[in-house]
């Protein structure tokens, strides 16, 4: 297939920009490196641009002739957006309707969105939450993402476009061969800032919050390694390209770690001694959100294979060193 893939050079995006082109489609990026390399583009063509340039947008569909577009492109910092609301429903959701717009004056009718656990806000009752679970998202980021899963929907209702919108639970880890991973300045997901207490490129590390309902009073969340949120993105283009209908599917393992454990097990794996703080709650945070992840594995046949915390901290601690050497060969 021919594809196009909008922030594939940002942190998730090229891990499935590089897993696309290892299984032989044509991919072309689209991203305007503001939290994207343009050495994390391991395959296919890179084009820099805004997602807001309709004129180049236009450019790139008339040359491409894609078959389906997968859409990352956004801003995802949960209390960045509390902090400029505005730029995220500009960023996040208004982008997201001009793609469709160029989508439905090109013919495109397959459709891969990058979602998030965030649209759920603080589930009631039961923390593990399956597509069903009502959305309430606290927080500017997974409103945006939200109304963006909405417009997706009432378009495809109305045409022969279909979709599959995979909601993010907490990603983390690198490639297993450190070739590429998260690069992004001032990183907020704590096993990425944990690691890079551990190569000494922060100080500490800050636990907000220590007085949530949950065993040690940290937030706990369904950690997912990229790799295999990654292959998921790959398992939905099959999917789709054999007429799978339009589809909402939860991206996690099913359990859960408390900031506490994660802490832990970095310690544990790295051998390093962190030096932690404590701190108030962040706004947009929820106690605990967990996936149910049966939905995925049964639509999909999507089986996770990277579903281990060691595992994961040890891919994203190669990676920062990986980092590091990359900075002092400069």
């Amino acid at each position: 297939m021919k594809l196009l893939v909008t922030g594939g050079a940002g942190y998730i995006g090229s891990h499935v920009v590089r897993q696309l082109g290892e299984a032989g489609h044509e991919v072309v990026v689209y991203d305007n490196l503001s939290a994207g390399y343009k050495w994390a583009v391991l395959c296919g063509e890179l084009i820099v641009g805004e997602l807001s340039d309709s004129i180049k947008l236009d450019q790139v569909f008339t040359k491409g002739r894609f078959d389906a577009v997968l859409h990352f492109a956004a801003r995802l910092v949960v209390p960045e957006s509390v902090e400029f609301p505005l730029e995220y429903y500009r960023n996040n959701t208004c982008n997201t309707l001009g793609l469709l717009e160029t989508c439905k004056k090109y013919g495109i009718h397959q459709f891969v969105f990058s979602s998030t656990a965030a649209t759920y806000g603080m589930p009631k009752g039961d923390v593990i939450v399956n597509e069903e679970t009502e959305l309430a998202p606290i927080s500017p980021y997974g409103a945006s993402k939200m109304m963006s899963e909405r417009i997706i929907m009432d378009f495809a209702k109305a045409s022969p476009f279909r979709y599959v919108i995979l909601r993010y639970f907490n990603v983390a880890g690198a490639d297993p061969k450190a070739r590429i991973g998260q690069a992004t300045p001032k990183a907020t997901q704590i096993i990425k800032v944990a690691t890079e207490v551990v190569v000494g490129k922060r100080k500490s590390l800050t636990i907000f919050g220590t007085d949530y309902p949950t065993k040690d009073g940290t937030c706990i969340r369904d950690y997912i390694h990229v790799e295999d949120l990654a292959s998921a993105h790959l398992a939905a283009l099959d999917y789709l390209s054999k007429s799978g209908k339009s589809v909402v599917l939860n991206c996690g393992y099913g359990h859960g770690y408390s900031v506490r454990e994660v802490i832990e097990t970095v310690q544990r794996v790295s051998k390093s001694k962190i030096l932690v703080q404590e701190g108030p709650r962040r706004a947009g945070d929820p106690a605990m959100v967990i996936a149910d992840n049966k939905k995925i594995q049964k639509v999909l046949g999507w089986k996770p294979k990277y579903d281990n915390l060691d595992l994961i901290v040890e891919t994203a601690l190669n990676w920062e060193k990986k980092l590091l050497e990359k900075a002092s060969s400069r």
